[in-house]
């Protein structure tokens, strides 16, 4: 399932225009060949245990999202942005989602789900630190919405709701990584950093680089997931072993830090050669003809919304 989420969360970055066959190949190579080999120098003593005082990542901060956020921002850029994105002077254009609604429900079954993705992660119902996990991951979810809705009204003036979920996804990756070795104060903390964190690469990405990620995979997964590692150097405080600042060993952030620089190298150079040979062998993107039409028929053969049934209001059956 880790796995999964590491593709899962490429598909995001490139969505609207990608080739359905394309998409198959990169998710065979990115769960049989990316994340794996990554996960294995971290978990199950892999070599990057073994630099400075052990590199730290509990439940994948590192291996499944920073894997998959680098990796989708080496496809956002070889795909490049969906049409009528960007105007012809490079200033972003929003394309609405189809249900803003929708969006918070799948953010709030995330958000229970990662009650399996972190606290599961301690593989036996029996060991107690599955309660503590439990409620490092809620405060840090909860924390990121305040922080990523609080900064959203600073820069605009409102409580931008599309912000506020991000904000509740980069709470819950940055605590990922240090989740077993925080008390429940300092995963406040760090949620609450992670909404606010999430918020600029957002808006950098668009109006500084224009790259299009129409979810905000690369911000929420990429850049947070970066943060959750540096949290564990700042704020571990000697649960199950790991220390950092706070509980005095410096070296525990020395040991994040070289993780975070060999992530960065792993997945953006893997996924940028995974996409340019998807690019210049297959070809990665639907014809523009598609892509306007919607990806549902071309790719497909189906309507999620057809006519018939939006016009008369029955599903189509009688």
């Amino acid at each position: 399932m880790f796995a999964a989420t590491a593709a899962t969360i490429v598909s995001g970055a490139v969505a609207e225009r990608t080739k359905f066959g394309a998409y198959i190949i990169f998710s065979i190579i990115i769960t049989g060949f990316i994340y794996p080999i990554f996960g294995s120098w971290v978990w199950g003593g892999g070599w990057l245990n073994d630099v400075g005082d052990g590199f730290v990542d509990f439940a994948g901060s590192t291996v499944v999202h920073s894997v998959g956020g680098w990796a989708a921002l080496a496809g956002a850029i070889v795909v490049g942005p969906r049409l009528g994105k960007f105007t012809a002077a490079g200033k972003p254009i929003a394309i609405p989602g189809h249900s803003i609604t929708l969006a918070a429900l799948g953010v709030f079954l995330l958000w229970f789900g990662w009650f399996g993705f972190n606290a599961g992660s301690t593989l036996s119902g029996n060991d107690l630190t599955i309660a503590t996990i439990a409620v490092t991951t809620n405060l840090a979810a909860a924390a990121g919405v305040i922080g990523a809705m609080s900064i959203s009204y600073v820069l605009f003036k409102r409580f931008d709701v599309s912000m506020a979920i991000n904000g509740a996804i980069a709470g819950l990756v940055a605590i990922t990584a240090g989740t077993a070795n925080v008390g429940p104060m300092m995963a406040i903390i760090i949620g609450l950093i992670g909404g606010i964190i999430v918020v600029f690469p957002v808006l950098a990405l668009e109006r500084i680089f224009k790259i299009d990620d129409p979810v905000s995979a690369i911000s929420v997964h990429g850049t947070t997931g970066l943060w959750g590692l540096l949290a564990v150097g700042i704020f571990a405080n000697g649960n199950n072993g790991v220390s950092g600042l706070v509980a005095g060993n410096a070296l525990q952030i020395v040991s994040q830090l070289i993780s975070m620089g060999v992530v960065l190298v792993w997945a953006l150079g893997t996924g940028f050669a995974l996409f340019l040979a998807l690019k210049y062998g297959m070809g990665v993107r639907v014809t523009e003809e598609e892509e306007l039409e919607g990806l549902d028929m071309p790719e497909h053969g189906l309507q999620a919304y057809p006519i018939d049934a939006q016009v008369s209001g029955t599903g189509g059956s009688g």
